[in-house]
């Protein structure tokens, strides 16, 4: 099962305001961070850390790429604070099917493709699905067709009441982990288009049959690791527990903002069941 969100290339603009000091100042308020800690960690003053956020003081494209380093920028808005100091964007965005990143893609696959038959997919910063393997589109078997129509999205065909929702046995609990994961996302990135995603699949209805009905026959069973997704499949029901994986030190918007979700069996009976499904 391959899926590739290519997409057009998103140039960054410089965002309103005077320069680079607004947009700094707000991402260190945003990390809770003082003028003083963030001067200690980049080898700074307080005082030259407030000229550059009042405008005062222009910083040099290297002192901007420190601090954005130090306030744990994204690689994107650390290209708006490039361009809102007057310097040109530092990390390029190249499309997923560009054959620059050949390597990549092929890597992807081999990697999602290798843990089968476990499920494994790769998303972008808005949850669209790049590429999944096979355990993966055995999970979706039976989800409506328009809900498969590319570009995939893993929130909607998860939340959605028409999608995985009815089978996901501890809906109210694994719906509350995403949505949290969603506002953490949100808090480090400003992404309209992630907001609204979470707007949309935080609105949909939680079906009754899936709120709650299965603690009292899971009463009694050792508890798990980690917070499981409980899915029914074909009357079996499938016990995951879920690992998120980025790159290190991306030097490319498309890259940085990959992540590769893995769902590893959380009890034997799991595991008995998929490799039986897929030898």
């Amino acid at each position: 099962m391959t899926i590739l969100a290519t997409g057009d290339v998103r140039v960054p603009t410089a965002p309103a305001g005077r320069g680079a000091g607004p947009l700094l100042r707000a991402w260190r308020e945003r990390r809770r961070i003082s003028q003083l800690e963030l001067a200690l960690r980049a080898d700074s003053s307080a005082r030259h850390i407030s000229f550059i956020e009042t405008g005062r003081s222009r910083p040099s494209e290297e002192m901007l790429l420190r601090l954005a380093e130090h306030l744990e920028v994204p690689v994107r808005e650390r290209n708006a604070l490039l361009l809102a100091a007057g310097y040109a964007p530092r990390y390029p965005e190249t499309p997923l099917d560009d054959p620059a990143l050949g390597a990549l893609r092929e890597g992807l696959e081999r990697l999602i493709r290798g843990y089968e038959p476990y499920p494994a997919l790769v998303v972008d910063a808005v949850y669209d699905v790049v590429t999944a393997n096979r355990g993966v589109a055995m999970l979706l078997e039976g989800v409506p067709e328009e809900l498969l129509v590319p570009p995939l999205n893993a929130m909607r065909l998860t939340l959605h009441p028409e999608g995985l929702a009815p089978r996901i046995r501890n809906l109210r609990e694994w719906r509350g982990h995403l949505l949290a994961q969603m506002e953490r996302q949100i808090a480090l990135h400003r992404s309209p288009a992630l907001r609204e995603l979470y707007e949309e699949v935080a609105g949909y209805p939680l079906p009754e049959a899936a709120a709650g009905a299965v603690r009292e026959e899971e009463a009694g069973e050792a508890p798990y690791f980690a917070l499981p997704m409980r899915i029914e499949h074909e009357g079996q029901v499938l016990s995951f527990v879920s690992s998120i994986s980025t790159f290190n030190t991306p030097m490319d918007v498309t890259v940085a903002e990959l992540a590769i979700e893995t769902f590893l069996p959380a009890d034997p009976a799991t595991v008995k069941y998929l490799h039986s499904m897929m030898p």
